[in-house]
């Protein structure tokens, strides 16, 4: 059985950083797709990063060149950098793993099959 466990957010001001992490256990195939979704309250579960199995990356527009995604397979772990926070990217904060082989990563959060609990995050000075 796969669980995966978020960890990392926090309460930072406007320009700030954090650093989350989402570490699996169970069998996760290093093929799978691995992303971030955040969801604001009142709206819907945004993806925010993706990554395939080849490292390849896959950033949402209003977070390019300010997040970064990476996965260490050896550690079963998923990190999302986030840097210059902005109060718009505020919620919570959840790891997902799409299980499947080539396919694409980039695609809603419907398609993915296994979630964190989910790791809260304001911004906000």
């Amino acid at each position: 059985q796969v669980q995966l466990v978020e960890s990392g957010g926090g309460s930072v001001q406007p320009g700030g950083s954090l650093r989350l992490s989402c570490v699996a256990s169970g069998y996760i195939d290093s093929s799978y797709c691995r992303a971030w979704f955040r969801q604001a309250p009142g709206k819907g579960r945004e993806g925010v990063a993706f990554i395939d199995r080849y490292g390849m990356t896959t950033y949402a527009d209003s977070v390019r060149g300010r997040f970064t995604i990476s996965r260490d397979n050896a550690l079963n772990t998923l990190y999302l950098q986030m840097n210059s926070l902005k109060p718009e990217d505020a919620g919570m904060y959840y790891c997902a793993v799409r299980a499947a082989v080539g396919v694409r990563c980039n695609v809603p959060s419907s398609w993915y099959n296994y979630w964190g609990q989910g790791t809260q995050v304001t911004v906000s000075s």
